[in-house]
């Protein structure tokens, strides 16, 4: 299968104009018996015989066509199964960290395949119980941090420490364990609403995934729907809209109960008005645990106990929202552009927005 090279077997590209000459074919045959004085009964035998010839050809063109694609995604799906993992569980892995958690970047060095570093001696500390928005430009590093601490992707130089181990020394499985996990763009699958949230803690009862469906204003949508929480989603999340899958993440993150919390845009899909009420519910999972909360829209981390700015890989600014205002650098041009100069600074603490 990998040896498959579809752009050398386009039969297609013969077959298609076979078909054309051969419908010409036939019109001038059929032409041609009417001139030399045969019945209609002769042209119509001979332009239905080649109108069939015709339909057989195209019909094994779609086969072909069929054909190809499932062999050139086979082949695709072949490489990707052969290609060997670069993340591997330590041959000895540590046990993981009790709940109580903090998380330290030390020195961390990295760099996407084919271009240069993006961190270089990065350090941040994340204390346990700490809630932390990271900002900034986009393209700056902060969703990398995440997929980093994730160890979707390992670093180059320095460490990543949670509650004070090393993560490469830990199992994958227990690593993201510890933490809840809220992307931009969640997956979803196949199955009902309720399979989709439980996906995060599958021995969770039907009352747990009910009570974090409710958190996350999942049942404001659900009990609408004829089946409620047993309506299937669609391939991947088809049949719900941007909002209605982040709130399914969102609830998956509240079932899951891990004492490490990652938020990437994790509001972003959602209007005002639900954003407010989401807001709510994550300042009630946020209780306790460790977070670290990406986020555009400034308004949504101006709470936070601490705002990073990362921008082109460095931290260029740390401090409360009040604090970066008044240092006037990166972050306080960035507040400016998106209040656009119509709200003051006590919009950022209406308690609303909590």
């Amino acid at each position: 299968l990998r040896s498959w090279d579809y752009g050398n077997l386009r039969i297609d590209t013969f077959v298609a104009p076979m078909s054309v000459l051969t419908n010409a074919l036939g019109l001038l045959l059929a032409v041609t018996i009417a001139g030399t004085g045969h019945g209609v009964e002769a042209v119509v035998v001979a332009f239905t015989y080649y109108s069939s010839a015709t339909r057989i050809m195209f019909e094994f063109n779609q086969i072909y066509r069929r054909l190809e694609s499932s062999m050139t995604e086979a082949a695709q799906f072949t490489a990707l199964l052969l290609t060997p993992a670069t993340v591997l569980d330590p041959r000895s892995p540590e046990p993981a960290p009790a709940r109580a958690a903090d998380v330290r970047f030390e020195k961390v060095t990295f760099a996407h395949a084919g271009s240069g570093p993006l961190f270089e001696g990065l350090d941040l500390d994340v204390p346990h119980g700490a809630k932390i928005g990271l900002v900034g430009r986009s393209g700056g590093g902060k969703t990398t941090l995440t997929r980093l601490l994730l160890r979707m992707t390992d670093i180059d130089a320095g460490r990543i420490l949670i509650g004070g181990q090393d993560i490469s020394r830990l199992r994958q499985r227990d690593l993201r364990g510890l933490m809840a996990y809220v992307p931009q763009d969640p997956a979803m699958f196949h199955r009902t609403l309720r399979e989709n949230i439980a996906f995060a803690r599958p021995e969770a009862s039907d009352a747990e995934v009910r009570r974090a469906a409710e958190a996350a204003h999942v049942t404001e949508f659900a009990d609408a729907l004829p089946d409620g929480l047993d309506t299937m989603v669609g391939e991947r999340g088809v049949k719900l809209s941007g909002g209605q899958r982040q709130r399914v993440a969102l609830a998956r993150a509240i079932l899951r109960d891990a004492p490490i919390l990652l938020l990437d845009e994790a509001t972003s899909a959602l209007d005002s008005e639900s954003e407010i009420l989401v807001q709510e519910a994550l300042w009630g999972l946020m209780e306790g645990r460790t977070a670290l909360v990406v986020a555009h829209r400034l308004s949504t981390v101006a709470h936070m106990d601490r705002l990073v700015v990362i921008d082109h890989g460095r931290i260029v600014e740390q401090g409360t929202h009040q604090e970066l205002l008044a240092c006037d650098g990166a972050y306080a041009k960035l507040w400016q552009h998106q209040s656009g100069g119509f709200f003051d600074d006590s919009a950022a603490h209406s308690p609303d927005l909590r």
